[in-house]
């Protein structure tokens, strides 16, 4: 942490030095963090950025209960020590340190005996999926519950039950953590993920080790654009920080929410409420030249927190770059989606992808050509030569003649890798080469 600037490592680097690594490192944080009782508010949260403090610069942030925010409260804090079910019998049915799905988040305290029939409406499952456990919570509303697979509910016998939740609900804080790491303009990349849900991991753990170790990676390197990592609870924390921070949203450029990034499903895009923002495009580039199966989804008002980014009254150009998508995959919001359900490889190249995004914002740039009557001669320059390797050379002197034929002040690379189909990398290097022999300058 506190990294001094090295220029001479760049992202390039970042992601040579990611393969084969940063999945397992990821999935490793996941099971540190994976224990943990989250929600909106409380000392899950706190616990978790004390845990990232280690892997990056976190910043925490303490909003009151009571604050207005927008057309929202910030709610009571919740906190929860313990909870559990036991039968007629004493044994127990479910309990909060076996698995803290079990019960209703923001679950009020009770402490009571009551019949089966009594309590039936406080017990929650899924029948079309009866071997799991449902996640479900009431923020908003004071009820208490418990969650159980449908096949145990089915088989609870009648007679009197012992019922105890040990929480509480009273005045405190929503915390949020932010990592912000300067580059040379204040614009920002923004890349958000939420702390907010407890032992679930695809849905989001895998987003929080995401910005955790692209804050680490990046840590260090002189980039373009200042970095911001929001670490905010779903919904309400996106609310909360765009009221608390309104005047410096105008900074923001480009950005993407980090959800549901460890499953086995191929890449899943969701636009911004624009559709055509500069990073709608760098990350369908990025998909695009991966080789591998994506889908790309238009902007809908539901979902992640790319609604509160991307309401009318800000309309930024946020997407969300994840695999499956949220809600499609039979583990979503149940105990199945643990630890097993995650891949390290899935994690490291939903990592890898967003580095690659990185590369085309950062280097996404507009030049002139010095020369603009017809082509140069570049074989008297020698660089033709420049890069070894049949395949890569007929790539790399394409990408030399494609950039000094758009280079007119009105394309970006951006613009001529989506028009030509090369890797956006292998123009900005050939940029690079024609800037060194003085035949293109950057504007």
């Amino acid at each position: 942490m506190g990294a001094s600037v090295n220029p001479e490592r760049t992202l390039d680097d970042a992601l040579a030095e990611a393969e084969g690594r940063a999945g397992v490192q990821m999935h490793d944080l996941m099971t540190e963090l994976y224990p943990i009782c989250r929600s909106i508010t409380g000392d899950g949260v706190r616990q978790t950025h004390e845990i990232l403090r280690k892997y990056a610069p976190l910043q925490s942030f303490e909003i009151p209960t009571g604050t207005e925010v927008f057309d929202w409260t910030i709610p009571r804090e919740w906190n929860i020590r313990d909870a559990y079910l036991r039968d007629p019998e004493g044994r127990l049915v479910c309990s909060f340190r076996e698995h803290n799905v079990c019960v209703l988040g923001y679950s009020t305290p009770v402490r009571t005996r009551m019949c089966l029939e009594k309590l039936r409406p406080h017990l929650h499952s899924l029948r079309d999926q009866p071997d799991v456990t449902p996640y479900l919570t009431s923020y908003y509303q004071e009820d208490w519950g418990f969650c159980l697979p449908h096949r145990v509910l089915e088989q609870l016998p009648p007679g009197e039950y012992e019922v105890v939740i040990d929480s509480s609900l009273k005045d405190g804080s929503l915390t949020y953590g932010e990592v912000i790491l300067p580059g040379e303009s204040q614009e920002e990349v923004l890349v958000s993920c939420y702390t907010c849900h407890p032992s679930l991991c695809n849905d989001n753990l895998s987003g929080v080790v995401l910005c955790a170790a692209l804050a680490r990676c990046l840590e260090g390197i002189r980039n373009r654009y200042t970095y911001r990592f929001l670490f905010i609870p779903e919904t309400i924390g996106a609310i909360a920080w765009l009221a608390v921070n309104e005047g410096l949203v105008g900074r923001i450029k480009h950005g993407l929410v980090a959800t549901c990034l460890g499953d086995a499903g191929p890449s899943t895009y969701k636009k911004s409420r624009r559709g055509n923002a500069e990073i709608d495009r760098a990350v369908l580039h990025v998909l695009q030249q991966s080789g591998a199966e994506y889908r790309v989804e238009e902007f809908f008002p539901s979902g992640s927190d790319e609604r509160q980014f991307c309401s009318p009254g800000f309309n930024l150009p946020v997407g969300s770059l994840m695999r499956t998508r949220y809600a499609r995959f039979p583990e979503y919001h149940t105990s199945a989606d643990n630890l097993e359900f995650v891949r390290e490889d899935a994690l490291e190249d939903t990592f890898i992808k967003y580095l690659r995004v990185f590369q085309v914002l950062e280097g996404n740039r507009s030049y002139q050509n010095l020369l603009p009557k017809c082509e140069p001669q570049l074989g008297k320059r020698g660089l033709y030569s420049l890069v070894g390797g049949q395949k890569r050379q007929a790539a790399s002197q394409m990408a030399l003649r494609w950039v000094l034929n758009f280079s007119d002040g009105s394309h970006s690379l951006l613009d001529i890798a989506e028009r030509s189909g090369l890797d956006f990398t292998t123009l900005r290097d050939a940029a690079e080469i024609l800037c060194e022999h003085h035949l293109l300058a950057e504007l």
